[in-house]
């Protein structure tokens, strides 16, 4: 079999994912933000999100994991928790003034990282490119029986 399993689309994307995690990591560690956060901090900031159950899902990840990332942002100050006036269960969750402030920073910085990394690339490559990422995502979440959610944002601004 002449199939290289290492030049695979899936591999060649798990690396330039795992590079531009790095790369975004090291950028956002000095403002206080992680990689993992950015989809918390965007759904609060554009109101797509407030409970952990529509934050969990917003991100694609499990509640627990949710749980566990909200409670750290809680204790860095990230994120403040109110009591769901309609369901007593609940918690509301909205970004702190210290993460309002920082995340234009945050936001720049990972744009910044998204430039360097495509300089090479035409407009319209870069164009292709987020299109057909689009589509590969769309394709394994229904691979994968996900729900869709409006994670695409999230995903161009990464790095």
């Amino acid at each position: 079999m002449d199939l290289d399993v290492l030049s695979t689309p899936g591999h060649l994307i798990s690396l330039a994912a795992r590079g531009f995690a790095r790369l975004s990591e090291a950028r956002l560690k000095p403002l206080g933000f992680g990689v993992g956060h950015l989809p918390v901090l965007v759904a609060l900031q554009d109101g797509r999100a407030s409970t952990q159950r529509d934050l969990a899902r917003f991100a694609k990840i499990g509640q627990p994991p949710m749980a566990q990332m909200l409670a750290r942002m809680e204790r860095d100050g990230l994120i403040q928790r109110t009591p769901d006036p309609v369901d007593g269960r609940s918690s509301r969750i909205t970004l702190s003034k210290l993460a309002e402030a920082r995340l234009p920073d945050a936001v720049a910085v990972l744009l910044r990282g998204n430039h360097e990394v495509l300089r090479d690339f035409t407009d319209e490559e870069t164009e292709v490119l987020v299109a057909l990422l689009k589509r590969l995502i769309a394709n394994l979440d229904r691979v994968a029986g996900v729900d869709a959610s409006p994670t695409t944002a999230v995903s161009e601004e990464g790095a």
